[in-house]
């Protein structure tokens, strides 16, 4: 037993010794690792001294240098502000002493003014001496030789513009009329063509006296039966082979002549035939209407109208004025109105577009009231015609005032195509009509002694009395009766006023 003891505690002993020098090891190296730590701690806190001094020391340094700025722009401002301080006590300086110069320059003027009122008031006092004794003089107040003075200067002021007017009017006349020859003459020339007065007589050729009796018919139904189916009237007098057709609607009466003449040419007349051959004639007509209105058209330049405008223009072809053709007198018009714009630089697609359809309300015109000029114009503005188109139809007989260049050449187109000779034809009791209206217009002026139309109405002359119209009188009275016509009357072409004042003295020796 005892052997197996001791073994056990040689280990025993083995391992108390093992562990007293295992601790003694650990702790060996443990103090080792804290005394390297404390010295490792110890230079880092010496390189954090270091730092700490080498920054208070930069930071100062810095200090020291934002001190000296802060310094050198303390007494850099401190000397500007001197400077200023400097500047403004001169300029007080100036603004004294200016204050000093205007103070006597005032008491100068205060002087001088109180000088000029004094001399003021004597000029008014000798002034007021002066009119006293004017007046006195002349037996006349101040508002009296005003007035006379005012009456002097206006009189030659009249004489002066009067002879003004004289000179430019001839200058302007001269130059215009050669322009306008040469325009006119050139749009004449091109258009250049015979002209034919046609009559509006319905009037229907018969083969003999024979064929009256048939187209009367039994107890006059065939008449009847016609008038009713035509609309017209039908005359059936003592002229000899003929009879004649009347309605106020130029369509109707052509259906009704066209229709006559199938009649007689066939020679089978009784209501039924009537009836049939009257509905032909419609379709025809119509047709013709169509085609005449394309016609117009093209031929005047004018595309793109409606197809409403295009049959009205060609109802035109039925409808006279003067004895003038309408359809052509607008083909004729457009042409002549696109020739003057082009040579005036005008807009020439308007004027013959203007011109083309100025006279449409014609073929209304026994329709509807009104003047067929405003009849036209509301038709056109109605079917989309442009503004500009519409203002030269309305205008060209002056019944809307006109503003442009391309209405004034319509209406110049108008005259020329129914001034030429032969063109129109005048009734005698309408030109005796217009002949007496233009005299009596002249004659209602006021110093009027005796006025005369001549050369067919194209002119006329007064002779006034000298002794209550002046030569500027003349003048002013020339225009005014021009105006007065243009107002009251209605021609074609133009009016030429001449204005004749004469003084004539008579003495007998005895």
């Amino acid at each position: 037993m005892s052997e197996g003891i001791i073994p056990v505690i040689a280990a025993v002993l083995a391992l108390a010794v093992g562990c007293g020098l295992g601790f003694l090891i650990r702790s060996y190296a443990v103090q080792d690792r804290i005394k390297k730590q404390q010295q490792r701690a110890g230079q880092l806190l010496e390189k954090a001294e270091k730092k700490a001094s080498e920054s208070i020391l930069a930071a100062k340094d810095e200090a020291l240098k934002i001190r000296n700025q802060a310094e050198k722009e303390l007494e850099r401002r401190r000397a500007a502000l001197r400077r200023e301080e400097e500047r403004l006590q001169q300029r007080r300086e100036k603004v004294d002493h200016r204050q000093e110069r205007l103070e006597q320059r005032e008491q100068v003027l205060n002087k001088h003014q109180s000088a000029l009122d004094k001399q003021r008031n004597q000029v008014e006092q000798l002034r007021q001496e002066r009119m006293a004794t004017l007046e006195r003089l002349a037996e006349l107040s101040r508002e009296e030789a005003k007035q006379e003075l005012l009456e002097a200067v206006e009189e030659k002021a009249r004489r002066d513009m009067a002879r003004v007017i004289r000179r430019v009017e001839a200058e302007a006349k001269e130059e215009a009329d050669t322009r306008a020859r040469e325009i006119i003459t050139y749009a004449i020339q091109r258009m250049a063509s015979e002209q034919v007065a046609e009559l509006t007589v319905s009037t229907v050729a018969l083969p003999s006296d024979d064929m009256k009796g048939r187209i009367i018919g039994r107890g006059g139904r065939n008449i009847r039966a016609f008038e009713k189916a035509a609309g017209v009237d039908v005359v059936v007098d003592d002229t000899p082979e003929a009879v004649t057709i009347s309605c106020f609607d130029p369509i109707r009466r052509e259906v009704a002549r066209r229709a006559m003449e199938r009649l007689v040419v066939d020679g089978r007349i009784h209501p039924a035939r009537i009836e049939k051959i009257i509905a032909d004639n419609c379709k025809e007509v119509e047709r013709i209407v169509r085609d005449e209105g394309e016609r117009a058209t093209y031929d005047a330049g004018v595309p793109g109208l409606h197809l409403e405008i295009i049959k009205l223009l060609g109802r035109l072809k039925f409808r006279t004025s003067y004895g003038q053709n309408q359809h052509a007198h607008a083909i004729e018009s457009a042409k002549l109105a696109g020739m003057i714009a082009e040579e005036l630089g005008a807009n020439a697609e308007v004027a013959r577009a203007g011109g083309l359809l100025h006279d449409i309300g014609k073929a209304v015109d026994f329709e509807t009231e009104g003047t067929h000029a405003r009849i036209g114009a509301e038709i056109c503005r109605r079917y989309g015609v442009p503004e500009a188109v519409v203002h030269c139809i309305e205008s060209h007989h002056h019944e809307v005032e006109q503003n442009s260049i391309e209405a004034v050449i319509v209406e110049v187109a108008d005259a020329i195509s129914g001034a030429r000779p032969g063109a129109r034809r005048e009734s005698l009791e309408l030109y005796l009509k217009r002949i007496h209206a233009l005299e009596e217009i002249a004659s209602s002026f006021k110093g009027v002694a005796e006025s005369y139309a001549i050369q067919a109405g194209r002119e006329i002359r007064i002779i006034v009395r000298p002794d209550e119209v002046d030569d500027l009188a003349t003048i002013r009275l020339s225009k005014d009766i021009a105006s007065k016509l243009e107002e009251s009357m209605e021609y074609p072409g133009q009016i030429k006023v001449t204005v004749i004042r004469e003084v004539r003295a008579e003495e007998f020796a005895k």
